[in-house]
């Protein structure tokens, strides 16, 4: 079981590795694309030292980038490997996905072959999974396409917590290379179209050579291109597509003629669309397929101009980023969900109820009345400390609590739910965790079937669940904490046994001015109670 910090571990590593892959993209040049993918392993991936070795027209490769030691930079960078050499290094050790280990019990018969390599002494692994000075870890990047034609390899040594990576480091590693592999496409043909671009403006005649060499360029990348009208009535309308745009698309070229990008993009998406219409605009969106389904994308502009003195063009490269997009969100989705239950874990909880708190109470209605322009008149006016970061402006509505005790007072409130599960450590004891785990996750689609659309069943740990309600008052909570209860009492299977438990509620209230702490503090000690008031009436039962 996961520990409470990996989380945020794993969140801020997330971080790092959506930085360094969107860097990917923003170099300008070839040579600064593949220096872009070895500085991305260092700051990005946490390992000190990586390489990145390209496969020349000849077939060998050569060292064209270094990143985390000048010395090594200095001594291999330009240096040629073999293609047969580099070809017995990716048949060798053991394939996680595409990538390649080779472990230094395997990896001495390396030692005198014409690879460049770069390695340090020292002392033999302390643990099984330590990183050995010899072990030797190779991401190959293919082109996109059936082929799977070898762009290159990079290699990386030495990660920063002396360990080979697990499988969650070994799927960044391996969904950065191949996003490697797309940037070094792509900055190869943005050379290649500059260069056609530069001799089209010189004269005529190289105009017409290169107009040809720019069709084939454009017709048969492998992912997609547009030519579209700048300025004018008919600014944005799509004048041509290539055969790769069509078909991520699922329309025709004739049918892509009637339309702009605006009018392809999904909604939520015009804004950033909008924002990105220019020469060297980038953007992430959506685009609408035939069939009604959207797919993530990347564009880049480029301005293209007919003649010296002609209208100009914006030529538009469509990268379709749908696999990176849902690594993205499987990777955000396990660093904020529970691996056993599937619901929000703990960090998540957290950010969910830290986001409708802030550190301002919500004022008194005389107060209020005293503002001209306060809260009650939807100006959101705060000029006082806490005010959030949308200042004099901030439309924050403020999370406000029923009066205490049993009496609802008409209230509507944010309720936090805190259960506790009554004999589920005797479950574990007598049966053992496979059945402790097969409760929690029963526990967990009761809890979520019980609750409304937009509420948050999360698990806190151990046997501890809290529930988010919002809009709820005094007595629909305390009905909530009784039809939740009545719904895990009943017996749950398990390898046809049945066996029980039960749960005691605590009901607490979020409030702006308490923290996130405070509020499930709250709730907890409000469980407590109940729990022990149970017990008290349990005992003079018996």
């Amino acid at each position: 079981m996961e520990t409470e910090s990996e989380p945020y571990v794993r969140l801020a590593t997330l971080r790092q590795l959506h930085q360094v892959v969107a860097d990917l993209n923003t170099a300008r040049s070839l040579a600064d694309t593949l220096q872009t993918v070895a500085d991305g392993i260092v700051a990005g991936l946490n390992y000190e030292l990586a390489c990145v070795n390209l496969v020349r027209p000849d077939g060998d490769l050569v060292v064209a980038a270094f990143a985390g030691s000048p010395a090594a930079e200095a001594l291999i960078t330009g240096r040629v490997g073999s293609r047969a050499s580099w070809e017995r290094r990716l048949s060798m050790g053991v394939a996680w996905g595409d990538l390649r280990f080779i472990p230094h019990t395997e990896g001495w018969v390396l030692i005198e072959d014409d690879v460049p390599q770069w390695h340090t002494d020292g002392p033999a692994p302390r643990f099984e999974d330590e990183w050995h000075p010899h072990d030797r870890l190779y991401a190959p990047m293919y082109a996109s396409g059936s082929g799977r034609e070898l762009l290159g390899v990079i290699s990386v040594d030495r990660p920063r917590n002396g360990r080979h990576p697990g499988p969650w480091g070994q799927e960044a590693l391996q969904m950065y290379a191949s996003q490697s592999a797309i940037a070094i496409s792509n900055a190869r043909l943005r050379a290649n179209m500059q260069r056609a671009l530069v001799r089209l403006e010189r004269e005529q005649q190289a105009l017409r050579a290169s107009e040809e060499s720019f069709r084939q360029a454009f017709e048969y990348a492998p992912s997609g291109m547009a030519i579209a009208e700048m300025g004018g009535d008919q600014h944005g309308r799509l004048l041509r597509t290539n055969d790769a745009l069509c078909r991520l698309l699922g329309r025709p070229a004739s049918v892509m003629r009637r339309y702009s990008f605006a009018d392809l993009v999904h909604p939520e998406d015009i804004g950033t669309l909008l924002r990105t219409s220019a020469e060297g605009g980038r953007a992430e969106l959506r685009l609408g397929r035939r069939d009604g389904t959207y797919v993530w994308v990347s564009l880049r502009n480029s301005v293209v101009a007919d003649t010296a003195d002609g209208p100009r063009f914006l030529l538009t490269h469509v990268e379709d980023i749908e696999e990176r997009k849902r690594h993205e969100l499987q990777l955000a989705h396990r660093a904020s969900h529970d691996a056993l239950t599937g619901l929000p874990n703990s960090a998540e909880l957290r950010s969910r109820l830290s986001a409708r708190l802030c550190e301002r109470p919500h004022a008194t209605p005389e107060a209020d009345y005293d503002a001209p322009y306060g809260h009650e008149h939807g100006f959101g006016f705060d000029a006082g400390p806490g005010a959030g970061a949308g200042g004099p402006y901030d439309h924050h509505v403020h999370t406000v609590a029923p009066a205490g005790g049993d009496i609802d007072d008409g209230t509507k409130g944010l309720a936090v739910l805190f259960c506790d599960l009554d004999g589920f450590k005797s479950i574990n004891d007598r049966f053992g965790h496979h059945t402790g785990d097969a409760v929690l996750i029963e526990v967990a689609r009761r809890l979520t079937t019980g609750v409304r659309d937009g509420d948050t069943v999360a698990r806190l740990g151990g046997d501890e669940f809290v529930v988010l309600a919002d809009g709820l008052g005094a007595a629909d909570a305390a009905d909530l904490a009784v039809r939740l209860r009545n719904a895990i009492i009943p017996p749950i299977r398990v390898d046809g046994r049945a066996v029980r438990v039960g749960a005691s509620f605590g009901i607490g209230w979020a409030e702006c001015g308490m923290t996130v702490e405070e509020v499930l503090n709250s709730a907890d000690q409000r469980m407590y109670i109940e729990k022990r008031s149970r017990a008290k009436v349990h005992r003079r039962a018996g």
